[in-house]
């Protein structure tokens, strides 16, 4: 990234020549331009967006030369909608996101489907890239770019009756069992299909949502839908772990791509069942409602004993850094242990749930105060893995039995959903499912 202000020059240079030539710069245009000049590539795996409007209006400029500024590094990130995982799951946390939720609507079935995930598949594809939906784009995001937009599909369980599909409903979508801790409502629960939506950018995040739930139609209805939100990138000195609104570091034991078990931990095997979940994983989505106003009762040390962490820096209440392994033997000088027996992260820890592990992905939520003062805010916790009778349900189970973190924490929605592999080019998600 040594070069970076560089390539931002040539890409300006280039959006300024256009201008004075007197050229209109389209959005995929203005796209094309961003890969010629070789804009480095971004986090998420690209760089490329528009500067201006679609009908060469300029936005504010900046700088002696009064040229149109390339586009800001966040705009510019693009993720890849085509590939051998869908979007949306190995890509980083991003700022903005929404989870919505549909029921295939009455008499809607398998061709319906199949024809509201092409719809949904080419307006992903589009709004990845940084264009305008094919029909009635609202211009919400005409003025910036990809903003590192992911937009990911999940099949639920009720899908495959309502398609006819039953035989073709894997055995890893099956219910998941009851939790002593839940207290869920089950209209904000479940769900015909699953849809995950993120970005970088508020507006940008908004514009797909609004653009999903259009394409729906007459097809499906909403049934629940969710609002979150990260730490912004850029907004601390380098890249770290994301805090939760209880202030703790979340996500420290997460597993990488790096990690030569990774895939078979979070994917579904090529040569796996059934055919169509092919690298593909699973999502078990919880609305999990914090109990701030008695977690900010307890003061910092009570709070690092609940979790087992030290809240400044996510380091192991073992000593070393947020990256040290835990030693769960450690004792004090009184003999009692320094990470506590029923502490959130101990009890956690795959070495401590024969190797079952699960990739954190999850958002904040905040849907206001209510009438007593107390803030409706929490997780928007999406987790992944291969198997979730493997990865999610033993942890939760643990921690079903023991948590310290539990009084502090209420699940108030939940919900499983198979999320198939990548679209290939020339594919809409779920192809392999609807029209195998």
């Amino acid at each position: 990234m040594a070069d970076q202000s560089t390539k931002e020059n040539n890409k300006e240079d280039a959006v300024g020549s256009a201008q004075q030539n007197g050229e209109g710069i389209s959005r995929r245009r203005l796209l094309g331009t961003a890969g010629a000049t070789g804009l480095a590539l971004g986090a998420a795996g690209g760089a490329t967006g528009y500067a201006v409007g679609s009908d060469g209006d300029s936005g504010s400029s900046s700088g002696a030369s009064g040229s149109s500024p390339a586009l800001a590094s966040v705009g510019a990130d693009m993720a890849m909608f085509h590939g051998k995982h869908q979007p949306g799951i190995t890509e980083g946390l991003q700022a903005s996101g929404h989870l919505i939720a549909f029921d295939l609507a009455a008499g809607a079935g398998r061709t319906e489907a199949a024809a509201l995930l092409r719809r949904w598949s080419d307006t992903a594809q589009r709004l990845m890239a940084g264009e305008a939906a094919a029909h009635d784009d609202t211009d919400v995001a005409r003025d910036a770019g990809p903003s590192s937009l992911t937009v990911t599909f999940g099949f639920g369980y009720g899908f495959f009756a309502r398609t006819g599909l039953e035989k073709q409903r894997p055995v890893a979508l099956d219910p998941l069992p009851e939790f002593s801790s839940d207290h869920l409502d089950k209209a904000r629960s479940n769900g015909d299909l699953w849809v995950q939506i993120g970005a970088n950018d508020a507006l940008v995040a908004f514009h797909a949502l609004r653009a999903i739930q259009k394409d729906a139609g007459s097809a499906a209805r909403v049934r629940w839908q969710m609002n979150g939100f990260n730490r912004s990138p850029g907004a601390t000195a380098q890249p770290m772990t994301a805090r939760n609104l209880m202030g703790q570091m979340d996500g420290t034991r997460n597993p990488k791509p790096s990690e030569a078990d990774f895939d078979k931990r979070i994917f579904v095997p090529a040569s796996g069942e059934p055919s169509w979940m092919a690298n593909g994983s699973y999502a078990v989505v919880r609305r999990i409602r914090m109990l701030l106003d008695d977690w900010e009762q307890l003061s910092v040390k009570q709070q690092e004993d609940v979790v087992g962490r030290k809240k400044s820096n996510g380091a192991p209440l073992s000593g070393g850094s947020e990256t040290t392994a835990m030693d769960l033997e450690k004792v004090d000088a009184n003999g009692d242990l320094v990470v506590p027996i029923n502490a959130h992260s101990r009890i956690t820890r795959p070495d401590e749930n024969g190797g079952a592990a699960i990739l954190r992905r999850p958002f904040s939520f905040h849907d206001g105060i209510g009438a007593d003062g107390t803030p409706d805010a929490g997780l928007l916790f999406v987790c992944w893995q291969a198997d979730p009778l493997r990865g999610f349900v033993p942890v939760q189970r643990k921690l079903d039995r023991g948590d310290a973190l539990s009084k502090f924490i209420r699940h108030e929605s939940s919900g499983l959903f198979a999320v198939p592999g990548g679209a290939g080019e020339g594919e809409y998600v779920g192809q392999r499912l609807l029209e195998g």
